[in-house]
């Protein structure tokens, strides 16, 4: 998840002189000891070596985390306001605010598999159980915050450079690479050799702090050391592939275009406004219809429209806006649904609220006396004007899963998990429940039923592609133990609670002691077959073991009630955790 939107940073005129030079949070509460593997800190040239963790048997003790020896180097030279803005940046981290709260200190929230890695070029990969069946020919993405820099001062797990790890997957054989999203942000901070661009998510917590980081990102700006118009964001939640392009996102900026080199190597193309008609911002999550082919998307911010709706024809052309003055206040909105004829838009108590930092607070906090609603708008609308809101108490989403039509479209579903503590959602995410509900609109009526699937605690929730907007039987979450950790995958079937409203749970694959993974993604066996089941196909996740440091790719047959691992393949270094992944077909990747 990408810090906010451009629209808390000011918008500046560029100055006369020219300048040189884009589903799931904090992890559980602090250990008394953490690791850290492999990182830059604060300045590019110094470098960090570590100690390999080795493996232990069942009746060791857990070995002692690795050291961290730095190794000093000449600092390269700066010039004079470089120096005095990062000298006033010390300042600020270590006086005015520094990282005392848990979910924003860079020793807590960078520890163990969260901490950030170098990138890695392609490398082979073993597969050690198994045979990698052939509909995973082609490449699974998965996208995350991994900081250029060990931060120094506060740090959000939100923030950070998005780096894409790519498993790469032809006849069998499979190859592994990590690159950095090739952002602005990324590219103008790795030549200055420090963070230039300030986090919204740690970085304004009280009037002071957010005054001061303000004035320093001012100078910097009129000092030449960046420019905002060609955008502040880190691509570092997910990817869409849509018009034969392929793209990583994060909602505080515009799109940024890949592309898949032959040998398995991440390379990123550029920003990307869709000549023109795409600005500031857009969703992390749009939604790509498998019939159409045209993909939904939105964007949303702190300034009205607080909320603007938007969609791309099939090959990839944007339309024009509908913006949504209904949404009266500014709504942290993540995530939406579609069906067949519309969008569904969820607004939360969970909100954007500068004024909030003045009283010492942050730019996103919630509002308990608000109440959740939803609305639904023709997702070809023109305007507004046919959009309904509906009032959902204690209804407050995330991720949407997926949404379908009935009662000859009188009747909206829609299946999300709900944020049940959802005022811990940014500090403590470790104390949230999500529990994952089936929600029934009647547009007719405005009638409002909900009811639960499942009692635990399950996010990151997916589906066949090929059911996007339409009816499903089956869903595919991860196991919050706690969040964001993920313990293991569980197979939903939301039909059984249609009657009875029991356990829909129907499938399970725990990792084991000590193992974590992240969000599941689903891969149709025969994706071209009308007549294959909605199940027929696999799970396939990266997963991370604690005890031994290492991490493996999984492909699980999503058919089996033990959701049974076919293919096990040993990467050749470890995944930190992260957000949300991507499986793009070998035919796709050749039409990018």
């Amino acid at each position: 998840m990408d810090s906010l939107s451009s629209s808390f940073l000011p918008t500046f005129s560029p100055p006369n002189s020219t300048a040189s030079h884009p589903s799931p949070p904090p992890p559980p509460p602090r250990p008394s000891t953490f690791r850290v593997f492999s990182v830059r800190i604060e300045e590019k040239p110094q470098t960090v070596t570590t100690r390999s963790t080795t493996k232990r048997s069942n009746n060791q003790e857990r070995p002692t985390p690795p050291s961290v020896n730095i190794e000093k180097k000449p600092v390269a030279d700066q010039s004079l306001p470089a120096t005095i803005f990062n000298a006033f940046d010390d300042i600020i981290n270590k006086f005015i605010d520094p990282p005392s709260r848990v979910s924003v200190d860079p020793r807590h929230v960078l520890s163990d598999n969260f901490s950030p890695v170098d990138e890695l070029p392609p490398t082979d990969c073993e597969v050690i159980q198994g045979t990698l069946p052939s509909c995973l020919d082609g490449a699974y993405f998965r996208n995350g915050p991994n900081p250029q820099y060990l931060p120094r001062g506060p740090y959000h797990l939100f923030d950070g450079d998005g780096m894409l790890h790519a498993i790469r997957i032809s006849k069998g054989k499979a190859t592994l690479c990590s690159r950095f999203v090739k952002t602005y942000k990324y590219n103008i901070e790795k030549d200055a050799g420090f963070p230039i661009i300030p986090n919204v998510f740690s970085g304004f917590n009280g009037i002071a702090a957010s005054a001061a980081r303000m004035a320093v990102t001012a100078g910097r700006f009129f000092a030449g050391q960046f420019d905002p118009t060609k955008g502040i964001g880190s691509a570092n939640t997910s990817l869409a592939f849509f018009g034969n392009k392929l793209y990583a996102l994060g909602e505080s900026d515009l799109p940024y275009a890949l592309k898949l080199a032959p040998n398995g190597d991440i390379i990123t193309l550029g920003r990307h406004d869709f000549d023109g008609k795409l600005f500031m911002s857009m969703t992390a999550h749009p939604k790509v219809d498998p019939v159409t082919k045209e993909a939904f998307a939105f964007r949303y911010g702190p300034m009205p429209p607080f909320l603007t709706f938007f969609r791309f024809n099939e090959n990839g052309e944007k339309q024009a806006d509908v913006p949504i003055f209904s949404m009266t206040n500014p709504s942290f909105l993540h995530d939406f649904a579609l069906t067949k004829n519309y969008a569904i838009f969820p607004e939360i108590q969970i909100g954007m609220s500068p004024m909030e930092m003045i009283g010492g607070g942050s730019p996103v906090s919630t509002d308990p006396g608000k109440v959740p609603r939803l609305g639904v708008i023709p997702r070809y609308a023109k305007d507004e004007s046919e959009m309904k809101w509906f009032e959902v108490l204690g209804f407050n989403i995330i991720h949407a899963i997926n949404a379908w039509e009935e009662d000859d479209g009188d009747t909206v579903v829609m299946v999300a998990p709900n944020i049940l503590s959802v005022e811990h959602t940014l500090e403590r995410m470790d104390l949230i429940h999500a529990s994952v509900e089936k929600v029934r609109i009647n547009l007719k009526t405005g009638m409002v039923s909900r009811h639960p699937l499942s009692t635990r605690n399950l996010d990151f929730g997916v589906i066949n592609p090929g059911f996007v907007g339409l009816k499903n039987r089956y869903v595919y979450c991860g196991v919050g133990d706690p969040m964001p950790k993920i313990s293991g995958v569980v197979k939903l079937d939301v039909s059984l609670a249609e009657v009875d409203r029991r356990e829909c749970i129907v499938g399970s694959r725990m990792f084991g002691p000590g193992c974590y993974g992240g969000e599941p993604f689903f891969v149709a066996r025969e994706p071209d077959n009308p007549n294959a089941d909605e199940d027929d196909g696999y799970i396939i996740s990266y997963v991370h073991d604690e005890n031994t440091g290492e991490s493996r790719f999984l492909a699980m047959d999503a058919k089996t009630p033990t959701l049974e691992i076919v293919a096990t393949v040993k990467l050749p270094r470890r995944v930190p955790y992260g957000f949300h992944g991507l499986f793009v077909r070998e035919s796709d990747i050749n039409r990018m």
